[in-house]
Order: structure tokens, then C-alpha cells, then sequence
């Protein structure tokens, strides 16, 4: 028994420890790591970090940081030196004749500069010239486009993150007046967020760049003691937010229907809205679906060399905010493990400096200081593990296939895309189409996809990473401004007569149409994407995008890449016996480099040369017959940030039922030598030989085949097949749209009841510092401004008086007189919002009548719905009660707390302490009896240790 005994302690207690060990193994941090400030600031900068962090930051960009913080001191020396270039013009005239998100823009970044490098000599004195300057303009909307906040909002964010962080450099009239600039462009953008469409279009990129401006004045303002404006400002965008956060669930694959471009745009500020409600108000987002597969947005969409990604809808050659930041956010708070941190970094290395592709003037610095603040040193750079060979992807929710994403610029590494998906992407389309979310949603006036194209059935090719077929970038929302196909109609409401693209074209206007008729309806469908033994099959189906009086049964686009430098696209069209429709007409693009004709044994091709070497295409349809193609170049009007695209537009007839129409693509490292097709009801075979290998394709187009298959490939003695079978489970889980999110009105509801707690512990702790001070009175006032004048008057005297009585309670004990004049107080925040509840229901009414469109659900119900501190029902709901939990080291840390904290820590190393003697002096020579006193004792101490340290998770102590 003793001998048995004795081998047991270790194992034994280790087994006695786990139980405290496992919950932290186990347990996600809910909050990212970012500790909840709970309502207690000492003072600025308190956004994204506290005074006490400015010197832990100084130290890192001197070491782990020192990368981002020399592109941060790159942008400030560049300011520096040339200020007359980058500051804002005293002039209101000037400021406001052109689009000018740039002063917000490079206003942040100035202010990190001075925040690292507070000795560098001029830096300060740029920042507040450059803030005096912002805060001399009457507005800061653009005079062309009053109706737009976005300038607004970029100047909004830019300018109270600089008083936040520069707010002990500036004098005390600066303070006031800045603050009142703050305070009056906030009020703008929250009456705004009413009547303007981003308060009610949701997962649109203009939505959180105005709301996170919009909150990030609130907070400032808020912590300068207006607490009735910032807290209904601060409710008003966690209204709007919240919604979007429950309606991105239904978005299954990580993407933004809006493309990589303006996705970067959305993310930009919808990862600054999520560090920011986890701070400020304990909100997380960290788990959400969404968000977890958003790093193969920014993945799988990068061309080879890291430069260039797909430009699907309105785009410019890669990103537009970022994605560096965006990259470090999901890697600290997402990831964890370093892939974040490689792709940010590999992106950096590879960035052009110089012509297309540079970063825009305005943007390029924007995101510097999130990406300084955000990054996690800590996580070694790390590539996925599939990295280096070419994979396949699909966003089922977007509709776009891509392959050989993010691999290095190389012969033989190829990417290629294909888009064939709804409008709006799945989840909105269906969000619609179905009346999902009936409480928020009232059709397409809920969203706006004016940004897309008329892009169904459209692909891009680049072998050996050279753009070779492109996307046309931001311009006109023409069909034949994608790499798509009109059809001949006689229809008099098509742009370009007597040729009709898809329904959602726009004729007359920068933006797609999506609201209503046809082009409400429209879409295109993935049906089979996959790959096999090197090979690539995608298949896309897209008349339900063009008008069906073209009575189009199938406008099938088949894509089959054989190697990666060969590509084939067969259309298959199939009409009905009363189709007008006689002809087709397919565009192809390359916004770089101009096509040029060729012709070789009477087939007809174009090529583009990029150095030494040409990139061609050849085409033909099943007849034999090969059009001679026209090449030029598309002038895009004024108004657009590019110029146009070179473009190859091939005309063919179409025959009933049906005609095929087959192309080539290949670079240099293949020689074509020989091209034919024939076909019949059910299939085409075409027929490739080139100097080295030759091909025999069957691709089966009926809709009842005779063979469960859509392609074989015999290559050489090799056969490739592409079985329907493997895509019938990928298009179910396409076409099934995810269930409605669960009482998704009390889960918006619920994380607004975390704002009423911070403001009520801001009210608490402003009282507290000002007691028995002259400023009691005006701060007292500041707090109730916008309550009843004479109600007030009444209340700051009792205040007043009672601030004046002994702070001391019996036997000494202190009492929290902050605390007790707070509770002293009316609900000042439920006043102010029965009052703002009366004046929107009014003015809804009123903008209801006038724009019915915008009017109806821009209103958000201000009824607090807590009946009580201790928690509430709406709907059925209980709310989770917001514990008021300050992080460690801040004024408002509960005494409790720092007791649990004390205790835990002592015990822990009591019993570690017994721990160690048992093992080491009491293991031999002790009696039994002895020895299991020692184990009784061990065994208390982790009960109590399990007890604190619940105690302390509860408390976060």
C-alpha cells in the first residue's frame, strides 16, 4: 500500500489541477483579448488605448512594431516636408469643390506620427495647424454632392481620433473649440442617419464608414461629459450596426457582395466598429460566423505576385482601404495563428509604388495607425497549409469561383475566376425574394447593390499571373463593359440597339438597377466547379439575367482549363422556337494592354503582347464558322477614376435550337496547332492539338445527357472526367439558403442594453471628480442639458447641497458620494429618449410623406425596455444583466475584486508551496497517516482555488 502511495502524488495532482487548467484551455476569450473599459476613462486617449499604453507603444515601434511605425514615420517625414501639399486649405470654397476624404484620411496617421514621436521637431505644431484648418471649414460635405456624409464621416473619424490622441498637446481653447467641431458634425450625421439611406441599407460600405465616424464623435464626446447626446448618437449606430452584424450571419462564405475592392472599404471601418463596442461596451463580434471565414475573401482572391486581386463590380486593381490592417485584426482576434500576419506582410513587400495598382493618395495611409495598433507580434508569420499549389474556391453566397490564388508570379502559376451568382449575392437576394427578417426588411430599399455589374457568366484568365482577360474596373454599368455577352433584340429599352445586355444594365445612370422589374429578379448560377488531376471545370448558367422576351432557354458558359496555360470557353445557347434573338455578341477586356487582330487557317483570333511574349485567343462555333473580331478601346465619361478598356468584341449567329460558340486562350508556353468542334443535341466535342500534347473534349450541354457527366477529357491516353455526381452536393448547399437568425430582434436588443451601464458609470464617475469643486454646477448642467429647464434647476441645487455634507459615513467608512448624487439624479437618459422617441416618430411621418422609399423603417424604437437594473423582457427575452466591470488598474476597480485577486494569488502559491514539499521532503520516510494529512489539506486548497478563481472569471479580476 505505502509502495503503491508513493507513485501516485504526481499523477494524483496533477489530475487535481486540470480542473483549474481546462476551463482556460477550453475557453474562447469571448472579448479578443481587448479589456472592457466599463465606463471608467481617466481622461485621453481612451479610443483604442488608455495614457498609460503611449509608452508601451513608443517602446514597440522601436522594436516589435518597427515596420509599421516606419511606414508610419515615412507618412509623417512626407507631410513634413512638404505641408503645403497635405494640409487642408483655409479656404471653404476649396476644401469643399472636390471629393476630399483625404484630409480625414491622413489626418489619423499624423496624429499616431506625433503619438510615437512626440519630440520630432514641427510634428505637433502640423497636427493642430491641420486640425485648426479642419475646424475652420463651415462644412465638411462636398459642394457637388450635398446629399452624401461619406466626406463628412472620413473627416468625422479622422479628426476625433486627433483630439483623442492629441488631446493633453492641444491648449484648453483648442479643446473646447475642436470639441465643439466634433460635437456639431456628429449632430449632422446622426439627424442624417434618419433620412439618408446608409441609416437603412445594410452590408453596404457606406454604412459603417458613417456609423463607426459617428461613433467614434459620440465617445469622444461622451467622455467629455455630454452624456445625453452621445448616448442616444451611441445607440443610434449600435441600432443601425447591430442589424447588420445579425443579417452578415445569412452570409455563409466570408464574402461582400460589393467585391474585394469595397469590401476593403466595409472592413475598414466595420473592424474598427467591433474593437470599438468590445472596449467600450463589452459587445463581441469575435465569433462571429462571418468573420471566421473572412480571410478567404482576402486569399483566395489574390492574383499571382500578391498585386492584383479579382475585380469584381466597381473596383480599382486591388484595394482600396488596406488590407495590411484588416489582415492583422483577423489574425489577433480571429486566426491566432500567423497566416493573418504572412499575407499582410507578403502583400507589403509586393506593393507597386508606381503606375496601375499604387494605392490612392487619399488612402494609402489611412489604415496605418489600426494596423500599428492591432498587430500581435506574438504571432509568428505563418502561410496556410495548402499554400504554394493552386487551389479551387468557391463563395457559394457571392457566386464566384477563383483558382491559383495568392501563389508567386511564375511561369505556369495561373489564376482564373468566374462569376455566376444573385444579385446582391445569395444571402441578400433571398434575404428579399423570401421576406426574411419581416421586422427590418422591406424589400430592395433595405440594400443597395448599385455598385455591382451586369457580370453574370463572366470570367478572367491569367496565365502565369500576366492579366491577360480582365475585368474593366469602375465605369459604366454596360454589359459589354464585362466579359459577357449581348444578344440581338428589337427591344427600344436597351442601351445600345439593336443589342440587349443583362436586365440590371444602367443606360443612364453610374449605378446598377437592382430596385425593381426585371433587374430585381435577376441572376446567374454556378453549377459545377471542380478539379481534377490538374484540370479545371466550371460551369455557369445566366439566362435569368437577360429579359425573357429573348425567350433564351439556356445561356450556358462552360470553362475547362487543360493546362495552365490553355483555356478553353464553350457557350452554349439553346432558344426557344419563338426567339427573336438571331445573333450573339461577346466581349473580352484588358484594361492594360490593347488587343490586336489575327487570323491563322481562316479562324480568327486577337492577341496581346506583354514583353517579349503574346498571349492569344481563337474562336469559332459548331458550323465551323469563325467571325472576324473587333478590337478598340472603350472611353469611359467623365466622372469615373479610370479612362476606359481594350477590348475584342466577336459577333456569331445563333442557329434554333441551339449553337455553340467555342474559344481558346493560351500563352506562350503552348502552341496551338489545330482547333475543331462539332456537335449535336446533347454534346460537343472539340478538338485541340498542340506541339506537344493533343485533346478530345466532350462536354455534354443537354438537359437530360445520356451520361451523368459534364466533360471528359481524353489528353493524349489519359482521361479526365467531370462527373455531376461531385457537384450535385455543392449546388444543394448552394441553392439552400440559411435558416433565419433566432429571435434576431432581441439579439440586436440584448447588446443594446450594454450601452445604458457605461453611460450610468460615466454619470457616476464625472460626478465624483467634480465634487466640492467651482465646476460642479457646469458639469452638472452639461449632464442635464436636455432635460426639463426648471426640473433641472431644482435638481443641481439638492446636487449641490448634498455634495457639500461629510463625505464620511459611520465609523469612518467613505461613502461614494458620487455614487449617491448619481442616484439623486432622474433617469436623464430615459428622459431624453421618451422626448427623441415623440420628435422621430413626428418626423418619420414627415419623411415618410415625402420619400415613402426612405421614410418607412428608417426609425429606430428608442423604448428602453429594462424595467429595472436587474434585467427585462421584450418579447419574451430576458436580457443578460451588463456587468459594470472596469479593466484592471482604471479608478472604478471594485474592492471586491482586488480582494478575490489578493486571495487567489496567495492561495495559488500556498499550494504550489505544499505542493513541493510533499514531493520533495515528505515522499520518504513519512508516515502514511502523515502523508494523507498532507493530501486532505491539498485537496481544500484547490477547492478554495476553484472557488476564487471562479470568483475572479465572474469579477474579471
Amino acid at each position: 500500500m505505502r509502495t503503491h502511495t508513493r507513485g501516485a502524488p504526481t499523477v494524483f495532482f496533477l489530475s487535481l489541477l486540470w480542473p483549474l487548467v481546462a476551463p482556460v484551455a477550453a475557453e474562447v476569450d469571448p472579448s479578443g483579448g481587448i479589456p472592457f473599459m466599463g465606463g471608467n476613462y481617466n481622461g485621453h486617449p481612451m479610443l483604442y488605448f488608455n495614457r498609460g499604453d503611449v509608452e508601451e507603444l513608443q517602446y514597440a515601434a522601436a522594436g516589435t512594431h518597427r515596420d509599421m511605425s516606419r511606414r508610419i514615420r515615412d507618412a509623417g517625414e512626407t507631410m513634413l516636408e512638404r505641408p503645403a501639399m497635405y494640409l487642408p486649405p483655409w479656404s471653404p470654397a476649396e476644401f469643399s469643390a472636390r471629393w476630399n476624404e483625404v484630409y480625414g484620411n491622413n489626418l489619423g496617421v499624423l496624429s499616431m506620427f506625433c503619438v510615437l514621436y512626440p519630440h520630432r521637431a514641427g510634428a505637433l505644431d502640423l497636427a493642430k495647424d491641420y486640425m485648426e484648418r479642419m475646424a475652420a471649414q463651415p462644412s465638411w460635405l462636398v459642394k457637388d454632392a450635398p446629399w452624401d456624409e461619406v466626406p463628412l464621416a472620413h473627416s468625422l473619424v479622422g479628426f476625433a481620433t486627433a483630439y483623442d490622441f492629441l488631446y493633453e498637446y492641444l491648449n484648453k481653447g483648442q479643446q473646447e473649440r475642436f470639441l465643439q467641431v466634433i460635437g456639431n458634425a456628429s449632430r449632422l450625421m446622426y439627424e442624417k442617419s434618419y433620412v439618408r439611406g446608409w441609416g437603412f441599407q445594410y452590408l453596404h460600405n457606406h454604412q459603417p464608414t458613417n456609423c463607426v465616424a459617428l461613433l467614434t464623435g459620440s465617445l469622444v464626446y461622451m467622455t467629455q461629459g455630454y452624456l445625453q447626446e452621445a448616448y442616444l448618437w451611441t445607440k443610434q449606430v449600435l441600432s443601425i450596426m447591430e442589424k447588420s452584424m445579425v443579417l452578415l450571419q445569412d452570409v455563409t462564405d466570408g464574402s461582400l457582395y460589393e467585391g474585394v475592392a469595397y469590401g476593403t472599404y466595409t472592413t475598414r471601418s466595420l473592424f474598427q466598429y467591433m474593437f470599438l463596442v468590445q472596449r467600450h461596451f463589452a459587445i463581441s463580434h469575435f465569433d462571429h460566423p462571418w468573420l471566421l471565414k473572412h480571410f478567404a475573401f482576402l486569399y483566395r482572391t489574390i492574383l499571382p505576385g500578391f498585386q492584383r486581386t479579382v475585380a469584381i463590380a466597381d473596383s480599382n486593381y486591388n484595394w482600396f482601404y488596406g488590407p495590411e490592417s484588416q489582415l492583422v485584426f483577423l489574425d489577433r482576434y480571429v486566426l491566432r495563428n500567423g497566416s493573418g500576419n504572412w499575407l499582410a506582410d507578403l502583400i507589403h513587400q509586393n506593393r507597386v509604388t508606381e503606375g496601375p495598382g499604387q494605392a490612392g493618395k487619399g488612402q494609402r495611409w489611412c489604415t496605418l495607425h489600426t494596423e500599428f495598433i492591432w498587430y500581435d507580434p506574438g504571432l509568428v508569420a505563418k502561410p496556410p497549409s495548402d499554400f504554394g499549389t493552386s487551389q479551387l474556391h468557391h463563395f457559394e453566397d457571392w457566386g464566384v469561383v477563383t483558382y491559383g490564388s495568392a501563389l508567386p508570379a511564375d511561369t505556369n502559376r495561373t489564376f482564373l475566376s468566374f462569376k455566376s451568382g444573385k444579385l446582391g449575392g445569395r444571402a441578400i437576394f433571398d434575404i428579399v425574394h423570401r421576406s426574411k427578417y419581416k421586422e427590418w426588411i422591406k424589400g430592395w430599399k433595405n440594400f443597395n447593390a448599385g455598385h455591382e455589374h451586369p457580370d453574370q457568366n463572366t470570367f478572367t484568365f491569367a496565365p502565369n499571373g500576366v492579366p491577360f482577360i480582365t475585368e474593366a474596373l469602375y465605369g459604366p454599368k454596360y454589359t459589354l463593359l464585362n466579359n459577357a455577352v449581348l444578344f440581338s433584340s428589337a427591344d427600344s429599352g436597351s442601351c445600345f440597339k439593336p443589342w440587349a445586355g443583362q436586365v440590371t444594365e444602367a443606360c443612364d445612370s453610374k449605378w446598377l438597377k437592382y430596385k425593381v422589374g426585371l433587374a430585381a429578379d435577376a441572376q446567374g448560377k454556378v453549377e459545377a466547379a471542380m478539379e481534377r488531376q490538374g484540370m479545371v471545370f466550371i460551369r455557369g448558367e445566366g439566362h435569368s439575367a437577360y429579359n425573357p422576351e429573348l425567350k433564351i432557354r439556356n445561356f450556358q458558359r462552360n470553362l475547362l482549363l487543360l493546362h495552365p496555360q490553355l483555356l478553353l470557353l464553350v457557350d452554349h445557347i439553346h432558344l426557344h422556337p419563338d426567339s427573336p434573338t438571331r445573333a450573339m455578341s461577346a466581349f473580352f477586356h484588358n484594361t492594360d494592354l490593347p488587343f490586336h487582330g489575327t487570323k491563322i487557317d481562316g479562324v480568327h483570333g486577337a492577341f496581346v503582347s506583354h514583353g517579349e511574349d503574346k498571349y492569344k485567343m481563337f474562336w469559332l462555333d459548331d458550323t465551323g464558322y469563325s467571325n472576324r473580331g473587333v478590337v478598340g478601346y472603350w472611353n469611359y465619361p467623365r466622372g469615373y477614376p479610370y479612362n476606359g478598356s481594350n477590348y475584342v468584341n466577336v459577333t456569331m449567329p445563333l442557329r434554333y435550337p441551339h449553337t455553340r460558340v467555342a474559344y481558346i486562350f493560351f500563352g506562350p508556353g503552348v502552341d496551338v496547332q489545330s482547333f475543331s468542334l462539332r456537335g449535336d443535341d446533347q454534346r460537343v466535342d472539340i478538338y485541340l492539338a498542340t506541339k506537344d500534347h493533343t485533346y478530345t473534349i466532350y462536354l455534354l450541354t443537354g438537359e437530360l445527357p445520356s451520361k451523368p457527366l459534364f466533360a471528359m477529357v481524353l489528353l493524349d491516353h489519359k482521361k479526365v472526367v467531370f462527373e455531376k455526381a461531385a457537384a450535385a452536393a455543392a449546388a444543394g448547399a448552394e441553392d439552400s439558403s440559411p435558416d433565419e437568425v433566432e429571435e434576431y430582434v432581441n439579439v440586436m436588443e440584448d447588446n443594446l442594453q450594454h450601452v445604458k451601464p457605461v453611460f450610468q458609470q460615466m454619470e457616476r464617475h464625472i460626478l465624483g471628480q467634480v465634487l466640492n469643486t467651482a465646476s460642479f454646477h457646469k458639469t452638472a448642467e452639461r449632464l442635464l442639458q436636455f432635460s426639463d429647464k426648471k426640473k433641472t434647476e431644482e435638481v443641481i441645487e439638492k446636487m449641490f447641497a448634498m455634495s457639500k455634507k461629510q463625505g464620511k459615513g459611520k465609523g469612518g467608512k467613505k461613502v461614494n458620494l458620487g455614487e449617491k448624487l448619481s442616484e439623486s439624479l432622474p433617469d436623464i437618459f430615459a428622459q431624453i429618449e421618451v422626448n427623441e422617441k415623440k420628435v422621430r416618430q413626428r418626423t418619420s411621418k414627415r419623411t415618410y410623406e415625402d420619400s415613402p422609399e426612405e421614410g418607412e423603417g428608417a426609425f429606430m424604437d428608442y423604448a428602453d425596455g429594462r424595467k429595472n437594473r436587474k434585467g427585462a423582457f421584450v418579447k419574451g427575452h430576458k436580457f443578460k444583466e451588463v456587468h459594470m466591470v472596469a479593466m484592471a488598474g482604471s479608478e472604478g476597480l471594485s474592492s471586491t475584486a482586488s480582494y478575490i485577486r489578493l486571495f487567489l494569488l496567495l492561495n495559488t502559491a500556498t499550494f504550489f508551496l505544499l505542493l513541493a514539499m510533499l514531493l520533495t521532503r515528505f515522499q520518504r520516510g513519512r508516515s502514511l497517516h502523515t502523508q494523507r494529512c498532507f493530501y486532505t489539506i491539498l485537496l481544500i486548497d484547490c477547492f478554495i482555488l476553484l472557488y476564487l478563481y471562479s470568483s475572479c472569471s465572474h469579477t474579471q479580476c
